[in-house]
C-alpha cells in the first residue's frame, strides 16, 4: 500500500471540485465507489492504490451534475498533476488510475482488472440516478453485487 496524505488529498479535491460537494458525483457517491471496489479488489487482486484513489478522482474535474463529456479527461489529468505529491505511484499504477479515469464514462469493458474494478464499483452506484447496473459492462465478481448495490444507492437518493 501507498501512503496516501488523505485529508489533504480531500481539500485539495475540494477546492477543485465545481458542483455540490454533496450531491450526485460528491463525496457520498466516492465513498460508495470506495466501498464497492475495496470489495472487488480483494476478490480479484486488483490494485487496492489504483482503486481507492479512483473512488476519490474520478469525478473530481465535474463542471456538472449533468452531461460533462470532458470530466474523465480533466480528472486524468488533475491526478497526474497530484502524482508525487499527495501520493506516489508507480509508472504502470499511474497509467492505469489515469486510463480508468479518463476512460469511465465510456461505457468500455477492459480485461486489466485494476480498471475493470474501477469501472465495477462506479456502475455498481447508477441506482443514485435511477439507472440499474448492467451486468454486461460489469466484471462476473461485480454483477454478483448489482441487487445490494442497487438498493443501497436507491437508498441515498
Amino acid at each position: 500500500m501507498i501512503e496516501i496524505s488523505l485529508e489533504p488529498l480531500l481539500t485539495t479535491i475540494q477546492n477543485e471540485f465545481k458542483t455540490d460537494w454533496n450531491g450526485l458525483h460528491g463525496i457520498h457517491h466516492w465513498n460508495r465507489v470506495l466501498g464497492h471496489g475495496i470489495r472487488i479488489a480483494k476478490k480479484r487482486n486488483a490494485d487496492l492504490d489504483v482503486v481507492t484513489l479512483f473512488a476519490l478522482l474520478h469525478d473530481s474535474c465535474r463542471w456538472s451534475d449533468g452531461y460533462d463529456s470532458r470530466h474523465g479527461e480533466r480528472g486524468a489529468e488533475f491526478a497526474y498533476g497530484l502524482n508525487g505529491k499527495l501520493f506516489c505511484l508507480d509508472d504502470s499504477q499511474l497509467d492505469d488510475l489515469c486510463f480508468a479515469i479518463r476512460h469511465h464514462p465510456g461505457g468500455e469493458i477492459s480485461t486489466n482488472p485494476t480498471i475493470q474494478t474501477c469501472w465495477d464499483a462506479d456502475r455498481l452506484d447508477l441506482g443514485r440516478v435511477g439507472t440499474r447496473p448492467s451486468a454486461q459492462f460489469l466484471s462476473d465478481i461485480a454483477s454478483r453485487m448489482i441487487d445490494d448495490a442497487y438498493k443501497l444507492s436507491r437508498k441515498i437518493y
